[in-house]
């Protein structure tokens, strides 16, 4: 259609599928009467958080529509709120409402349709709204063709909520409308209409949703916990408990270094590897380090364990504290090739001993705590210090070879070390070794419960945000149906 202002004598154009009563001027911004050709008064030009432009065509829920007119209201001295007027190709109307950031798409309804319950609640299509507000507005500022006349007059709107659903009802003089109206997100806003820049959000929207569906988070969460409960019984059917290492250690074969226990393999899904480390200590202590090494990645879980148990006699009262035995858990091994790195430790070092003698009873050695080594030549009365076995082991001197003469063997250090054993009396070094245990166990219930709880704790952080985030939705409300503290 084709309009010449007859105020600036400027064209106004364009396609339109309905009959033209007024139309705003897009150059002098005056009211014109189609009818009469007369220009009535001049308007403001809608200009502020407007993002939408006369004759921009956008497609919502797959019909395009036109941008036909636009309406700034006013509420109070300083609240705004735009009104956008679309129609489609058939001429049917639609509207797009934004106020502070929130979009709502309305459509026109029968008022039969709207039935009161009471003063408050009233139903549409099978659901209860609850009345929001009642506002009084006229109109600030428009721009582009209108099917019906503007009334410029006080214009009363009461507004009944259901989620993100409202029922607006507008009276102007003696005429009352009704619209139905839903929360659209602005994404899909910028989307039809291609829109650059969109207002920000403020506030909460009359009828903007939960930022969480919590319908979707009570089904996500069913089947995640559905599905988890079944390869949780998958593993726990198809698993039992196997002890994949068991050996004792003497400490003298890991004193001041690490030994390298035979390979084992684990097959299935991941589960805890349980391990009991044993040690006769009394009123003493031993220390284990003990680290997994997967030989696949080289990837390596060390860990170190005390063992100590104390006892004794005091006011007349026996005491005791501590265990022989630990046992701890190494979490969430997968399956692969293993092996242990082992080195342990014990209060009070190796087994002192005094008194080991030759068969030819020319060699006397005794050993202390700390492994010092005594050798005692008997025909010459004279006394050689040695740090450790292995040192005596290798000396070539003449005791040295006094020693390996008179023993019969050039393994002197196994020998100090089997014999020493036998000789001592030293009972804290009379703790000669640590038993270790590997069994890796059936998959914990402990990650399956836990996950669960998570899920629960979610749940409820929802429900209470949605709690709070309704109280702050009607806190403009007069019938808020929230107490308000």
């Amino acid at each position: 259609m084709h309009y010449v202002c007859p105020a600036c004598n400027s064209e106004n154009k364009l396609d339109l599928t309905f009959p033209v009563k007024e139309y705003v001027c897009k150059i002098c911004s005056h009211l014109v009467d189609v009818t009469t050709n007369d220009h009535t008064r001049p308007l403001k030009v809608p200009t502020e958080n407007v993002v939408l432009e006369i004759g921009q065509k956008g497609i919502i829920e797959g019909i395009e529509y036109t941008v036909t007119a636009i309406i700034v209201r006013k509420y109070g001295s300083n609240i705004f709120w735009r009104e956008y007027y679309l129609k489609d190709s058939k001429g049917e109307d639609v509207f797009l409402s934004e106020s502070d950031g929130h979009w709502v798409f309305l459509v026109p309804m029968h008022p039969d349709d709207f039935k009161s319950k009471s003063s408050k609640l009233s139903t549409y299509a099978g659901r209860t709204y609850r009345w929001y507000e009642n506002s009084q507005c006229s109109i600030h500022a428009a721009a582009g063709f209108f099917d019906e006349k503007l009334d410029f007059s006080i214009a009363t709107y009461k507004e009944y909520v259901n989620g993100t659903r409202m029922i607006s009802q507008e009276k102007t003089g003696k005429r009352t409308q009704y619209f139905y109206g839903t929360h659209i997100p602005k994404y899909k806003v910028k989307k039809a209409f291609n829109i650059a820049n969109m207002p920000y959000y403020t506030g909460i929207g009359i009828v903007q949703p939960y930022y969480v569906n919590i319908r979707d988070a009570v089904n996500i969460f069913c089947v995640a916990a559905l599905l988890i409960c079944l390869l949780q019984l998958y593993v726990y059917i198809t698993r039992t408990n196997e002890t994949v290492f068991e050996q004792s250690i003497s400490f003298t074969d890991v004193k001041d270094k690490e030994m390298i226990s035979k390979s084992f393999t684990l097959s299935g899904g991941s589960a805890p590897l349980k391990v009991n480390v044993f040690s006769e200590v009394d009123n003493s202590w031993a220390n284990v380090q003990l680290s997994l090494v997967n030989e696949n990645t080289n990837e390596i879980v060390y860990t170190s364990k005390d063992i100590e148990q104390y006892h004794g006699y005091e006011d007349g009262e026996s005491w005791s504290e501590g265990s022989q035995s630990e046992e701890f858990n190494l979490c969430g091994v997968g399956s692969g090739k293993y092996h242990f790195l082992i080195s342990a430790e014990k209060e009070g070092g190796l087994p002192a001993f005094s008194g080991l003698q030759s068969p030819d009873s020319k060699v006397m050695i005794s050993r202390d705590r700390s492994g010092i080594l005594d050798v005692n030549d008997v025909y010459k009365a004279q006394t050689t210090t040695f740090e450790d076995g292995k040192a005596l082991e290798k000396d070539t001197s003449e005791i040295g070879r006094l020693v390996k003469a008179s023993f019969g063997t050039s393994k002197i250090d196994s020998l100090i070390n089997t014999e020493g054993l036998r000789l001592t009396t030293d009972i804290i070094s009379g703790n000669n070794d640590v038993k270790i245990k590997a069994t890796w166990l059936p998959v914990s219930f402990w990650n399956f419960g836990f996950i669960l709880f998570i899920m629960i704790i979610l749940f409820v952080v929802m429900l209470i945000g949605r709690h709070y985030f309704n109280v702050n939705k009607w806190k403009n409300s007069s019938n808020s149906p929230y107490s308000v503290s």
